[in-house]
């Protein structure tokens, strides 16, 4: 399928020479091209794009005001273009799919594209699994399983984490994150070799990851399963479970259905 596409800057050659690049990428479909950020959000409203390259400064709206200016609908997928490093950070917080510094390296860009198909794909296979739930639940709602639309529903799931501690961002892999623990509004986040900080509450991380690969152990505390090696019995119906880095995280009665599967 082409990947409906949108450029946006304020130089007409940015815009051309961005276009070559593009070329060799058969499934990218250029649609519109747009010269500020008003046109750019009124393009983005009526042709429903799958994909915006979208320069930063631009003159009237720059390209962080016409993200906000397009939060009441579903968003395309977006990719930053600047001369600018500085804007690297705040770009990675509008969540773009990948920050990209002009001149374009061809390199860069084939990754960027390729990084654009997986979200795409994540994002089709998650609409066509409730597509074909609710298809079934009109037809046959007592054939309908109740596990209909996992692989969909795994899909919507964080594989990479963006998180900003230190004045960087780490992109951090969720299958190597170890352990999660609450400080308030606060994450500390454990992988084999860091720590890092997140701001996000306990609730909302919850929300990214996949519950079959991540569960709460405690009010303030979130395992990835995968990383177990053993259960050690406490008392009082508590336990410990001996994670993959040798720590040991207990897990409160009221969470030990969640461990059952390994005892």
């Amino acid at each position: 399928m082409p990947i409906r596409t949108i450029l946006v800057d304020d130089e007409p050659l940015a815009i051309q020479g961005l276009e070559l690049r593009l070329q060799p990428f058969e499934d990218i479909e250029i649609i519109e091209r747009c010269a500020n950020g008003r046109e750019a959000i009124k393009a983005v409203r009526a042709h429903k794009p799958d994909l915006v390259f979208l320069d930063i400064q631009m003159p009237g709206f720059d390209g962080f005001q016409v993200v906000a200016g397009l939060a009441d609908i579903e968003p395309p997928l977006f990719v930053f273009v600047t001369a600018f490093t500085q804007h690297a950070l705040k770009a990675f917080e509008a969540e773009a799919v990948d920050y990209l510094l002009k001149p374009v390296d061809e390199e860069r860009l084939a990754a960027t594209i390729e990084r654009v198909r997986q979200r795409l794909a994540e994002k089709q296979g998650m609409a066509g699994a409730e597509r074909l739930k609710e298809i079934l639940s009109e037809v046959a709602p007592d054939a309908l399983p109740d596990d209909l639309g996992d692989a969909g529903q795994t899909s919507r799931y964080e594989k990479i984490i963006n998180i900003k501690d230190r004045g960087q961002i780490f992109r951090v892999d969720v299958a190597d994150i170890e352990r999660i623990d609450a400080a308030g509004d606060y994450m500390c986040i454990y992988t084999a070799d860091q720590t890092l900080v997140l701001r996000e509450t306990m609730k909302d991380l919850e929300r990214r990851l996949d519950p079959k690969k991540f569960q709460r152990i405690h009010r303030s505390t979130i395992v990835n399963l995968d990383n177990i090696k053993s259960v050690k019995p406490h008392t009082n119906g508590e336990c410990f479970l001996i994670l993959g880095s040798g720590t040991q995280v207990k897990v409160s009665r009221s969470y030990r259905d969640v461990v059952a599967r390994f005892l």
